[in-house]
Formats: structure tokens, C-alpha cells, sequence
């Protein structure tokens, strides 16, 4: 057996990593704007580190006769030896090993990083995304003669000498066929840089225009903000007017620096993500950034630098780690706070985000206590009272202590809009109110922040207002002796679909209806699989849906204090009062809103055959 071992180097298909690199690391054509611009950004800032005088500008050149873009800088430049180890080697950047400390081999070469965006060595490659061949030409700010470095998307590389005066550099992409239009046009070039780099410090010019196409200076960067020129920019930057506007500018627990806004638009609901334009050192890694602001926060717009975070190798987005973190927190706090702030002194204000913004507030809250906090004292509900917040519906729901011995508050709801009038005038005589929560989340908004108290130690009860609702009857109502309908009346008002009950109350009213919403929504779903609208798949999670939570029934309490009501009790449900009866069941379903089954409406009209034939044979 022959044992033998040798070493052999790592081999690249450099053509195969630039592959990779357009298609699964780089999402957007215009990357290579970006990166040379990012390149150009980082040599004049070496430049203004040893020159404070020092200024510097990038220069953009379009040639639709070469199909070629041209990227020019006036920055520290590079030497033949600069160009030969990182220009060459895939991985290896300058502004990579400054803004990690490594060893460099003169002063220059050993400046400061920390004002500079690349990191990772790759960007200048993102060229070949575009191009088929890219020239460099360079000097670097102290050598004697330049360096020519000229590369295809493969593995061969020239590097010459030349004669060049001016210290910088210059970068040549030959565009491939498919791009030619990048040279044809300055659109896509002024886009890329309005987009990337307009708030860099260094200005950018195309085709030799006196006017930069960057703005530079920014409202929320200033050092001094001044929040009624932040609206404006931020107006003029997102083309919408901000509702309220958020300078930020913290040093600890992390660097932040710029603003927040609220959108007037309104989102479509609270699961949207909640999105930021973010820079670092002025670079704009993207304007979705995700992930930055508080899941209930998708109201807010706006645009921060973030220089303690790291972008990621495709400079698209941010590094998750303890510095993205870190930042986070610390906006969420921020955040908290400007909503705690507005909520308590300047109410009108927040009542007006609030109003904008109500049910992303309130879905999100669900999940949040701080934000219930703010919403208690703040969001108002619609109740038998009028307006009014949850804390002031807390406060006038105290519990009779003689019958609800065991809760100090008792807050009566109603979920059905039909209802509303209705329970509103059943409530038109008492302390409490009836708080109306006609939507699904407002109604788990109201429970969460009574079981908040409950964990607390103050004992609330929240109740459905319906006559079977413990002390409903007796203590809204005036009932006294509820009780289930003798089983011939049920079995006679059974095409209803209600459950008739019995009880004694104010002698003016036969019969009170209460409707049970999820009844309602049941029967409208077996109207629809009749008539074969619904999607198969659909009807199967409504039926799974309708088998984990029983859907109840509509309620009927009839007045046997009421003189029709007790003589059709007396004559049985063969009399012509028991069909008057159920005539005024049916209308007082139907007053309230109720969907009546079909066979009712059958017996709806049996009924008043019944009563007109009764009526004739008394002539």
C-alpha cells in the first residue's frame, strides 16, 4: 500500500465567483454604482484624514460611443504595490484591514477608518456584474508615477505603469452588451446616486456638471436639528407630509443619528413590517430596513445612521447581531417614550395620531403592555355613554356588591352594530355603560387590559350583554324569574332558531330580542354552502372554525307579565294569540337585525292566514 501526501494550492474559478456574486449576492444591477461610488467615498476620505483642508469630489462620466461608465475620484490614490495587492485579490480591501487595525505598510496606509463605508474587499469585483473588462488608472498622493490595472471577468490580470499628474483614481467599466443603456442614458446613473449616496459629504457630479447630484446636507443630520425644517425635508424626501415628526440624536446606549415620522398612510393592518431608511457613514444600505423599529411601529417612516451596525457582505441590509440589537432598544425606548410624552402633554395631537392610526395601535397593542398603558388612558370606545377611554369605562363598571360578590367591576359589551341603539336605550337609565366593541381586536384589547388588572389583584368581569349573562336580567334589565320556555313554546317558536326564555319585566314590552353574532355568522355560512359559493377548502376551515367554538343561539325573553303574552300562555300554541306571539317574535328579531331562517318566514305567513281566518269568523 503506498501512503503519500502533497500540498497544492486552493484553486478559484474567479470567473464562477463573479457568477456567484451577480446572481445570489447582489440583488439590484446598479450595485456596481454603488460600490465605486462607496470606493471613491473611502479614497478622498484618506485623503481629507492627513489634509483637513482637503475636500475632494467624485466625478461620473457616461460614453455611449465606448458603452463605458467612468468613475473618478481626487482621493489618496494607490500605487503600483496598493494595486497589486488589493485590486488583485479577491476579498483582501484596503478600507477592510484600516477599519480593522491590521498592519499597513506606511503612516498613510495607518489613518484613521472610522469615517470610511467598505469592509469587505469584494465590491470592486460587483463590476463585472455589468462590465466585460474594467481599467484603473491611479497615483497615489505620494508616489512618483501611476499604475495602470486592467482585468475581464477571468482569471488573467495587467498591471503597468503610466504617467499620470493628478493624484486619484479612475475607474473604467466596458459595459457588457445587455447594460449599454447605462451609457445611453443619465437617468439610471442619477437614480442610483439619489438613491446611495445623497446624503455622502462628498459631493458627485455627472458628465461634468457644475451641479452635484447629491443633496449633501439634511435637515435630520444636523447637529442642531430643527424639527420644522425636518418636516420639510422629510416631506420633500418621502413626498408625503408627516402627521408628526421624531428627531433623534443619541450617542448611548448606541449612536444614532437622524429622524422619524409619522405616515399618513394608513397601513392595512398591524402585521405590516415596520420599515427605515438606514446609512452608514451617509451610504444608504437600503430603505427597507427591517427588523430596526417595534413590530407596532409600521406607522413610522424616516431615516437614521446607524454607524455602530455592520452592513452585510451584499451591503443590502444589516448585520443581526448585539450591535443591531442594541439599537434597536434603543429606538423602541425612544419611541415609547415620544408616545408617552405626546400622549400626556399634548393631548390633541395624540388624539389625532390616534385617530389616524387607530387600529394598528390597537392590534398591536394586544401584544404589548407598555403600549396598552398609553392606549387605557387614551383610546376611546364608543359606548352607551358616549366616548370614552377604557379607564373611564373601568371607572363607572363598579360591581354591585351585593350581587357580585366576588368582582369590584363588572364592564357589560356588545359586539353587534345592529344592536347598538337598542342595548344603548336599555342602558339609557343606568350608572354603567355598555361599551360597543364592534371590531374583533377592540373587543380582545378591552379583556387584555382587564386580565392585566386582574393579574394585578383589581377583579374585573367582562360579559357579553345578553339576558343569559350572569345578573344581566336582573340588574339591567329588571327581570326577575328567568327561566327556559315551557318545552311546547320552544318546540313552537323552534323555526326561529332562537332560545325562548321567560321573565318578568316591564309591562309595556311583550317580547326583547338579543342577537348572538357568531349564530348570525353561522347562518350566513349555511346559506352561502347552499347555494355553492364557498371554495371547498374555505368551507372546511369555517366548519373546523364553528366545530372548536360552539356558535350559540339568538336569544328571546318573552314578558309574562305582559296581558297577550299570558293569555297565549293560557290558550296553548294552537290559539291565533300564540301566532300573534310569534309575530312579534319575528318582528323583533328582525328589528334587531337578525337573519330569519326561511322556514320561519314560512310559518311568518301561515301565522297571519291563521289570524285574518280567526278575525273573519268573528264577523
Amino acid at each position: 500500500m503506498t501512503n503519500w501526501s502533497r500540498r497544492i494550492p486552493f484553486q478559484v474559478d474567479i470567473a464562477g465567483i463573479i457568477e456567484i456574486m451577480g446572481s445570489s449576492l447582489y440583488s439590484r444591477v446598479d450595485t456596481p454604482i454603488r460600490e465605486l461610488i462607496q470606493n471613491a467615498h473611502d479614497a478622498i476620505m484618506r485623503r481629507r484624514a492627513s489634509d483637513i483642508a482637503f475636500r475632494g469630489r467624485i466625478d461620473i462620466r457616461t460614453n455611449p460611443e465606448e458603452h463605458s461608465l467612468q468613475f473618478s475620484d481626487d482621493g489618496v490614490g494607490l500605487s503600483p504595490e496598493d494595486a497589486e495587492r488589493y485590486l488583485s485579490t479577491l476579498g483582501v480591501g484596503v478600507t477592510g484591514l484600516l477599519k480593522r487595525g491590521s498592519d499597513l505598510p506606511t503612516d498613510a496606509d495607518r489613518a484613521d477608518g472610522a469615517n470610511l463605508i467598505g469592509q469587505f474587499g469584494i465590491g470592486l469585483f460587483s463590476a463585472f456584474m455589468l462590465a466585460d473588462r474594467m481599467v484603473v488608472e491611479s497615483r497615489r498622493d505620494d508616489a512618483s508615477e501611476g499604475v495602470r490595472w486592467e482585468a475581464g471577468a477571468g482569471t488573467e490580470i495587467e498591471i503597468s505603469g503610466i504617467d499620470r499628474e493628478q493624484s486619484g483614481t479612475t475607474v473604467t467599466l466596458f459595459l457588457k452588451p445587455a447594460y449599454h443603456h447605462l451609457a445611453d442614458q443619465e437617468e439610471p446613473i442619477e437614480k442610483a446616486v439619489k438613491e446611495f449616496a445623497d446624503f455622502l459629504t462628498v459631493p458627485v457630479h455627472l458628465n461634468g456638471a457644475a451641479a452635484r447630484l447629491n443633496v449633501i446636507n439634511v435637515a435630520w443630520f444636523d447637529p442642531t436639528p430643527d424639527k420644522e425644517a425636518i418636516e420639510l425635508a422629510m416631506q420633500e424626501y418621502f413626498d408625503e407630509a408627516p402627521l408628526d415628526v421624531l428627531p433623534i440624536h443619541v450617542e448611548k446606549p448606541a449612536s444614532i443619528t437622524g429622524a422619524l415620522y409619522v405616515t399618513p398612510q394608513r397601513t392595512p393592518g398591524f402585521a405590516d413590517d415596520s420599515v427605515v431608511t438606514v446609512t452608514i457613514r451617509r451610504m444608504v444600505i437600503s430603505q427597507r430596513i427591517q427588523g430596526l423599529l417595534p413590530v407596532w411601529g409600521t406607522f413610522f417612516r424616516g431615516v437614521l445612521e446607524v454607524e455602530n451596525c455592520s452592513p452585510t457582505a451584499s451591503r443590502e441590509d444589516l448585520v443581526r447581531n448585539e450591535a443591531f440589537e442594541q439599537v434597536r432598544r434603543t429606538l423602541e425606548e425612544i419611541l415609547y417614550k415620544h408616545c408617552e410624552t405626546i400622549a400626556a402633554t399634548d393631548p390633541v395631537r395624540w388624539e389625532s395620531l390616534l385617530t389616524w392610526h387607530r387600529y394598528t395601535f390597537a392590534g398591536a397593542a394586544l401584544n404589548d403592555r407598555r403600549l396598552r398603558e398609553i392606549l387605557r388612558k387614551t383610546y376611546k370606545l364608543p359606548t352607551s355613554q358616549g366616548q370614552l377611554t377604557i379607564d373611564q369605562i373601568l371607572e363607572r363598571s363598579p360591581a354591585d356588591p351585593l350581587t357580585e360578590p366576588e368582582a369590584e367591576r363588572v364592564v357589560w359589551y356588545n359586539t353587534d352594530r345592529r344592536q347598538e341603539r337598542w342595548v344603548n336605550e336599555l342602558f339609557s337609565n343606568h350608572d354603567s355603560p355598555c361599551v360597543h366593541t364592534l371590531r374583533s381586536f377592540e373587543e380582545s384589547l378591552i379583556a387584555t387590559i382587564i386580565a392585566d388588572d386582574n393579574a394585578s389583584g383589581t377583579i374585573t368581569d367582562l360579559r357579553y350583554s345578553t339576558s343569559s349573562a350572569p345578573n344581566f336580567a336582573q340588574t339591567i334589565l329588571s327581570m326577575s324569574d328567568l327561566e327556559d320556555a315551557p318545552d311546547e313554546w320552544q318546540r313552537f317558536f323552534e323555526s326561529t332558531g332562537a332560545q325562548i326564555q321567560c321573565a318578568s319585566f316591564a309591562p309595556s314590552q311583550p317580547v326583547m330580542a338579543f342577537l348572538n353574532e357568531r349564530y348570525e355568522l353561522a347562518q350566513t355560512f349555511e346559506e352561502l354552502k347552499k347555494e355553492g359559493t364557498i371554495p371547498s377548502g374555505f368551507e372546511r376551515l369555517i366548519d373546523r372554525h364553528f366545530e372548536n367554538a360552539p356558535t350559540g343561539r339568538n336569544e328571546i325573553v318573552l314578558n309574562r307579565d305582559h296581558r297577550l303574552v299570558s293569555r297565549a300562555f293560557s290558550q296553548g300554541d294552537r290559539s291565533p294569540l300564540a301566532s300573534v306571539l310569534r309575530l312579534l317574535v319575528l318582528n323583533a328579531l328582525n328589528s334587531a337585525g337578525a337573519s330569519v331562517p326561511q322556514e320561519a318566514r314560512r310559518h311568518q305567513s301561515d301565522d297571519l292566514d291563521w289570524i285574518a281566518e280567526a278575525l273573519w269568523a268573528r264577523d
